[in-house]
C-alpha cells in the first residue's frame, strides 16, 4: 500500500484548522461586538447551531465513520470507488434535500426543542426566521463532507481542510460590509451562512474532480456495498445524535439561566475548540483513512506505530493548552472578545466556563484517538453504546447542577461525560489485540509531558500576578507576554526531562511519518 504519511497530514489539516479557528475567532469577535450578548447574538446562536447540529449528525456520523473506512478499503484493493462514492453521493443528496425542506417548514418546533426558554419573547420569532435562512447551510456543507471524505482517503488533506476558512471570510466580510454600508449586520450575518456553505462545496467538488475523482449524482440505487454502508451508518448516526442531545440539553440549561448565558457559553467553546478542532480534527481525519487502509493490508505494526504516535501528537499539544484554559481563561477571553457591546462582567462570566471545559479539553481529544480503531474495523454498534452511557452522565449531570450553579452546570456536565465516554473506549478496547497497545515511547512520555505542562501552569499562575500592571495599560500586551512564555516554558521543561525531543518531531515531518 502507499502509506499516508500521518505527521505531514497532521500538520497539513492542523494548520488549515489552525487557520479556520483564529478567522474564526475574528468572526466571533465581530459578532460581539456589533451584537454583544443581546435577543439577535442568541437567536443567531441558535439558529446558527442548527444546521451545525446535523452537519454533525450527517457528516461526522454517517461520511466519516463509515464512508471513509469503506472507502479507503477499496482504493487499497482497487475496487470500484469512484461508483461507490456516486452511490452515496446520490442518496445523501436525496436526503438532505428532503430533510432541509421539512426542517424549514417546522422551525418552530426545532427552536422550541433548541431553546425553549425563548419561547413568549423576541428571540423565539428571530431565531425561527434566521433558522430558516441559515438551515441550507447543512445541504451544502454535508455534501462537502462526502467529497472531503474522498481526498482525505486518498492522502490529499490540503484542500478538504483549507474549505472551512471560507465560512468564517465570508460572515466576518458580511458583518463589515453591512456595518459600513448601514444595512442591517444581523441579517447580512445569518444570509451569508448559506452562501459560505455554496463556496465549501465548490472547493472541495473541484479539488477531487482534480485528484481524478468526477463524482456526479444519479438515480440511487440500493447496492450491497450501499447496504452495509447503511447498516454501518444507522448507530454511527445515532451516536451523532446523542452528541446533539448532549448539546441540547446544555443549551436548554442555559437558555433558562441568566439573559446572556447561551452566548457565554458559545464562546467558552468557540476558544476551548481552538485546541480541540486543531489537534482533534486533524487526528480524526488523517488517522482513520490510514488505518482502515492498513488493516486492510495486513499491516498490524503499522497499525500500532499509527495508534501510538497520534495518541502522543495528541497529547503533546492537547495537555499545555488545557492547563492555559484553566490558569488565564479571564487573560484570554477579555483580549478576543471584551470589546463594544460585550462587557467585563460578560468576560468574566464567560472565563469561568472556559476553565471548566479546559478540564475536559483533554479528553475531547482522546476520544477521538481512540474512536478511529473502533470505526476503522467497521465497528459502530460500540461506540453508539458508550454514547449512550455518556449521555446519561450529561444530562444528570447538567439538570441536576442547574439549580446551583446555572449555566456553569452545562460545561461540567459536558467535561465530566467526556472522561466517562474516554473510559469506556480505552476499556472496550482492551480486545483488539496487539495493534492497540501502549508502546514503551508513549509510556515513557506520556507522564512526563504532562509534567512539563504543569510546570509552565505555574509560571503562568505566578506570571499572571507579575504582569497585573501591565494588563491595567494593555491586556493584549500581556496574554502575549503570557502565551510567549507558556510556549517557551512548556517546550524547554519538556526537552529538558524527555517529554518530547524537537529533533524526532522535524525528522518525521521529513519523512512524513
Amino acid at each position: 500500500m502507499k502509506p499516508i504519511r500521518l505527521m505531514r497530514g497532521f500538520l497539513t489539516v492542523g494548520g488549515w484548522t489552525l487557520m479556520s479557528r483564529v478567522l474564526g475567532f475574528v468572526r466571533d469577535a465581530l459578532i460581539a461586538a456589533y451584537l454583544g450578548a443581546g435577543p439577535a447574538a442568541e437567536a443567531f446562536v441558535v439558529a446558527f447551531s442548527l444546521p451545525n447540529m446535523f452537519r454533525r449528525f450527517f457528516a461526522e456520523g454517517t461520511l466519516n465513520v463509515a464512508f471513509v473506512p469503506m472507502f479507503s478499503k477499496k482504493v487499497e484493493a482497487g475496487d470500484d470507488a469512484r461508483g461507490f462514492a456516486e452511490d452515496t453521493l446520490s442518496a445523501l443528496a436525496g436526503i438532505l434535500v428532503a430533510f432541509t425542506l421539512l426542517s424549514m417548514i417546522f422551525m418552530p418546533v426545532m427552536v422550541s426543542a433548541m431553546a425553549a426558554g425563548f419561547i413568549g419573547d423576541s428571540r423565539f420569532d428571530l431565531a425561527i426566521h434566521y433558522g430558516r435562512i441559515t438551515f441550507p447551510y447543512v445541504l451544502f456543507i454535508s455534501l462537502g463532507a462526502l467529497f472531503s471524505g474522498i481526498l482525505n482517503a486518498t492522502g490529499r488533506f490540503a484542500a478538504a481542510a483549507a474549505a472551512p476558512v471560507m465560512l468564517n471570510v465570508i460572515l466576518s466580510l458580511a458583518m463589515v460590509g453591512a456595518h459600513f454600508m448601514g444595512f442591517d449586520v444581523a441579517s447580512a450575518l445569518v444570509w451569508a451562512v448559506p452562501v459560505a456553505g455554496a463556496a465549501q462545496l465548490s472547493i472541495v467538488w473541484i479539488a477531487a474532480h482534480k485528484a481524478g475523482f468526477s463524482i456526479r449524482p444519479r438515480l440511487p440505487r440500493l447496492t450491497p456495498e450501499m447496504k452495509k454502508l447503511l447498516i454501518l451508518a444507522g448507530p454511527a448516526a445515532l451516536a451523532g445524535g446523542v452528541v446533539q442531545i448532549n448539546l441540547l440539553i446544555g443549551r436548554q440549561v442555559a437558555s433558562f439561566s441568566e439573559e446572556g448565558a447561551l452566548q457565554y457559553l458559545n464562546l467558552a467553546d468557540r476558544l476551548y475548540q481552538l485546541p480541540l478542532g486543531v489537534v482533534a480534527i486533524a487526528i480524526g481525519v488523517v488517522l482513520l483513512p490510514d488505518l482502515s487502509r492498513r488493516l486492510a493490508a495486513k499491516d498490524s505494526a503499522g497499525a500500532r506505530h499509527a495508534y501510538n504516535r497520534a495518541f502522543e501528537f495528541a497529547l503533546l499539544l492537547t495537555i499545555p493548552a488545557a492547563v492555559a484554559l484553566i490558569v488565564m481563561p479571564e487573560a484570554l477571553i477579555g483580549v478576543l472578545f471584551q470589546r463594544g457591546a460585550f462587557t467585563p462582567e460578560d468576560a468574566k462570566a464567560t472565563a469561568l466556563a472556559v476553565a471548566i471545559y479546559g478540564l475536559g479539553l483533554p479528553a475531547f481529544v482522546i476520544q477521538k484517538v481512540l474512536q478511529p480503531l473502533y470505526f476503522a474495523r467497521e465497528d459502530t454498534k460500540t461506540p453508539f453504546r458508550f454514547a449512550l452511557y455518556s449521555m446519561v452522565i450529561n444530562a444528570v449531570v447538567a439538570v441536576g447542577l442547574s439549580f446551583w450553579i446555572g449555566y456553569l452546570a452545562a460545561a461540567v456536565a459536558t467535561s465530566l461525560a467526556a472522561w466517562g465516554m474516554v473510559a469506556l473506549l480505552w476499556m472496550g478496547k482492551q480486545s483488539m489485540g496487539d495493534d492497540v497497545k501502549t508502546d514503551a515511547q508513549l509510556r515513557t512520555r506520556a507522564p512526563r509531558i504532562l509534567a512539563a505542562a504543569i510546570t509552565m501552569g505555574a509560571v503562568l499562575w505566578g506570571a499572571q500576578i507579575a504582569l497585573a500592571p501591565v494588563f491595567d495599560v494593555s491586556r493584549l500586551l500581556a496574554t502575549l507576554i503570557l502565551i510567549g512564555l507558556g510556549v517557551v516554558v512548556y517546550f524547554g521543561a519538556g526537552q529538558a526531562i524527555g517529554a518530547l525531543n524537537l529533533r524526532d518531531i522535524k525528522s518525521s515531518v521529513k519523512r512524513g511519518g
